[in-house]
């Protein structure tokens, strides 16, 4: 029994193929692209400093920094496989005001009234409501786009003018304040923040995730028999994992309360101030954790599920890619689908930061996600991008208007600026690949 069984076994060798890298950069397998963004953030933080006189590197001006790219960044990891899939999406920032609007008042005129005041089920209720409107959305167009023939161009143009009237008529053109304090969290300050403990479990647990992932792909390439990493680039790229959310959180709990707030805090929770003051760290903040889990999860869903492979297989060659049996067309529907539940996502982290919807939520935000998404390597003509490119373009594009707003630029040279960086980006795209082609 034992030849009949090893005798039809295909011949394996004996250990694993070892890469052979030709540099260090190629054994570390880190894309020079992304480490270009990395360079050229350090850049922009570094001059924006310099000419702020010392004010942007400072951790109060980082952690807002953080917090006002949560909403972009989560709407950035949608817009990758929209581009990817060789289609554009203008009306995300349309869809933004007119979910953040409806949301404020269901909050505000149904769910209140019937739950009462802070119950925990209108900011859950609030949520879905306008993930699900998103959601609907965005298969309207996907609809149109896949199934009806409409370039995306034309139909998101159509719906970031629809969806803009519609936000308006919703209120009517006034603005809606928020009054759940449980939804208000989702927009960050003092108090949607998880303070300095819990920051410290939130990158240990994020730590161990790095470590396991790494363990974990280098087991996969050991089962597929793949070419494997040198054991010191594994460690140097863990390593560097780590210490990029060590960093981060210093520099989250380095930010604390101001006197006053710190001294209303610990009246509200009973504890005694001592004559020296309370220092007490804001943390992490709430959106900042949600753009983050969005990220793990459309990173997982972009490179290890089969909905992924199909969008990118899709947007390498549509042909091909339909003639290998893909449903093109449902397939497109969910992208656009999934962009307007982020698009939702994002409106309940912009309103809640606002502590209140506004008709003039999400303005330009469609201009400010498809830049982060092209300046995070994005490929206009499709088929490549990753979700962490497009979310450190997000910080990219939030740090230049964050530099400018410390060095007192008007608001239309503000708009140049971001103009110029994104057509400068979109040039260094074309000769990259021109040059790797």
């Amino acid at each position: 029994m034992s030849e009949i069984s090893t005798a039809g076994a295909p011949p394996r060798p004996a250990s694993p193929p070892q890469a052979a890298p030709t540099s260090w950069l190629a054994a570390l397998e880190v894309d020079i692209r992304f480490l270009g963004m990395i360079g050229a953030l350090a850049v922009i933080w570094i001059v924006f400093d310099f000419l702020a006189g010392g004010t942007f590197l400072t951790a109060r001006n980082l952690w807002n920094l953080s917090v006002q790219t949560s909403s972009i960044a989560v709407m950035s990891t949608g817009m990758v496989l929209v581009i990817v899939m060789r289609h554009i999406d203008l009306s995300v920032g349309s869809i933004l005001g007119v979910t953040g609007m409806v949301m404020a008042v269901f909050q505000v005129s149904y769910l209140m009234p019937a739950f009462g005041f802070n119950h925990p089920a209108v900011w859950v209720l609030t949520l879905f409501a306008g993930i699900v409107l998103g959601c609907a959305i965005g298969a309207l167009h996907g609809y149109v786009i896949a199934y009806l023939g409409v370039p995306a161009f034309i139909v998101t143009l159509g719906g970031l003018l629809v969806w803009r009237g519609a936000a308006w008529a919703v209120a009517e053109g006034k603005t809606i304040p928020l009054v759940d304090d449980h939804f208000k969290l989702m927009g960050g300050g003092a108090d949607g923040s998880i303070g300095a403990t819990w920051s410290w479990v939130v990158a240990a647990i994020a730590c161990l995730a790095i470590l396991f992932a790494t363990t974990q792909a280098r087991r996969q390439r050991q089962r597929f028999r793949f070419p494997l990493k040198p054991v010191w680039a594994e460690f140097v790229t863990a390593g560097a994992g780590c210490l990029a959310v060590v960093a981060a959180t210093l520099v989250v709990n380095a930010y604390t309360l101001p006197a006053a707030l710190a001294r209303r805090y610990a009246e509200a929770n009973g504890i005694e101030v001592p004559p020296e003051g309370l220092v007490i760290s804001f943390g992490y903040a709430v959106p900042v954790l949600v753009a983050l889990a969005v990220g793990v999860i459309m990173t997982f869903v972009t490179t290890r599920t089969r909905f992924g492979r199909y969008v990118f297989a899709i947007g390498g060659n549509p042909e091909a890619a339909e003639l290998a049996g893909i449903n093109t067309k449902r397939v497109t529907m969910m992208v656009f689908a999934l962009m307007g539940g982020l698009a939702a996502v994002g409106a309940a982290i912009s309103t809640a930061r606002l502590n209140s919807a506004t008709n003039a939520q999400g303005t330009l935000d469609e201009l400010y996600v498809i830049a982060a998404a092209v300046i995070g390597g994005t490929s206009l003509s499709g088929g490549a991008g990753t979700v962490a490119g497009a979310m450190l373009g997000a910080i990219v594009m939030q740090s230049l208007q964050s530099g400018m707003v410390l060095m007192r630029v008007d608001t239309p040279y503000q708009n140049i600026v971001v103009g110029i960086v994104l057509v400068l980006a979109v040039w260094i795209d074309t000769m990259y690949r021109k040059r790797f082609k």
